[in-house]
């Protein structure tokens, strides 16, 4: 079994909501995330991080970035 690493992964997260409880406890984060029929921070900051820092975790935001609208 593999050790998740939460110390490398909080030092490496690209969310820009420090005080968050789940920083850098990826499957809790994608796990709180999907359950609010949102996606983490994480993805968006791989398109923008103007994107990321939106706070807009929303599918259908993200699809307009992908898409370039």
């Amino acid at each position: 079994m593999v050790e998740c690493n939460q110390e490398r992964l909080k030092e490496n997260c690209d969310c820009t909501y420090m005080t968050c409880s789940r920083r850098g406890k990826c499957c809790e984060c994608i796990e709180y995330h999907l359950k609010m029929n949102e996606l983490p921070g994480c993805v968006f900051s791989k398109i923008s991080k103007d994107a990321e820092k939106s706070y807009n975790r929303d599918f259908n935001y993200f699809a307009k970035l992908v898409l370039g609208g």
